[in-house]
């Protein structure tokens, strides 16, 4: 791996101390903790763009005697000046994290302690709402006869039927859904609720609709391949288990069958059967359990989904809207 050069020229606001320090610091990040040379790159300009405005701030050239006196006012004015300049709190944390590692490495290497950097809380980023799929589209998403005119056998179409069907009547997370083993369904008729493992190797019991019974009971009929009681139940083409990247191509291709965004992907199935519960009156707490949610804050951001489709609903036709 090419180490990053050190970029002494590039640092004018800063004395020799520190610019020997950055230099150092930008070897250790590619030698160490072996970070690509366009990662070493931007963290060194993070760190050139907070030494800068130190400079300009504290009127003089940055020292390491300087970066210990900060104080936490020091950093909220540099935050300030950036947010001035239209930087964007994903950047603002990126630039932070920079910083933040520089003064790590100096106190390892007993050249000073910056506490100042760790006094502010970095900037809190805005959560995006999940986007999920119309209900029509949703329930068209398990249709075989979609996939129709592609050439691939009919027990792969089948396989990616019932697993999408399982995203969406279940709410499963991808993973879940394919670290299923046959004996973990019920054939149709036999029962209808499944136990999953999710997150933090947590078991949590969730209803599966007839419909989505019947969609895996055809796929194991079509499979050629031996399915075993205690393997996996849905399986590549060459037997061993499915990969989420194939059921991620497979939604890319029902989104141009259904004419759907980008947005729609396997695990807006998920948000979508959550979305269309809460929608039709499911409990809050109820939809936490069958998403295996550990809290209900994480639930809580589908309200703010379906209020943002009321008011849709409302601006688009309301005559005064």
């Amino acid at each position: 791996m090419t180490k990053p050069k050190p970029q002494n020229d590039a640092l004018p606001f800063a004395a020799a101390d520190v610019t020997a320090e950055v230099a150092r610091w930008r070897a250790s990040l590619a030698a160490e903790r072996r970070m690509s040379p366009n990662t070493v790159e931007a963290y060194g300009r993070d760190v050139s763009q907070f030494l800068a405005f130190l400079a300009q701030h504290l009127g003089g050239k940055v020292t390491l005697a300087t970066l210990s006196r900060l104080g936490p006012a020091d950093v909220r004015a540099f935050m300030a000046a950036r947010r001035a300049a239209g930087v964007g709190s994903r950047s603002l944390m990126r630039g932070l994290a920079g910083a933040r590692s520089f003064a790590r490495f100096l106190e390892r290497n007993g050249r000073g302690k910056v506490g100042a950097l760790s006094a502010v809380r970095a900037p809190k980023l805005s959560k995006t709402l999940p986007k999920p799929l119309a209900i029509a589209a949703a329930k068209r998403i398990a249709d075989v006869d979609l996939r129709a005119g592609e050439e691939r056998e009919p027990w792969i179409l089948a396989r990616d039927a019932a697993v999408l069907a399982l995203l969406y009547g279940s709410g499963l997370r991808i993973s879940e859904a394919l670290s299923l083993k046959r004996m973990d369904v019920p054939k149709p008729g036999k029962g209808d609720v499944i136990t999953v493992i999710g997150k933090g190797n947590k078991a949590r019991m969730v209803p599966v609709l007839r419909h989505v019974l019947e969609l895996v009971a055809d796929y194991v009929a079509l499979c050629p391949l031996t399915l075993a009681v205690d393997g996996p139940l849905f399986v590549g083409a060459r037997g061993g288990p499915l990969s989420p990247r194939i059921v991620q191509f497979a939604m890319q291709r029902l989104r141009g069958a259904l004419g759907l965004p980008d947005s729609a992907t396997p695990h807006a199935l998920r948000h979508s059967f959550a979305t269309h519960l809460l929608a039709r009156g499911g409990d809050l707490r109820a939809i936490q359990e069958l998403l295996g949610h550990a809290s209900l804050s994480t639930t809580q951001i589908y309200t703010a989904v379906d209020t943002e489709r009321l008011f849709e609903v409302y601006r688009s036709t309301h005559p005064r809207a």
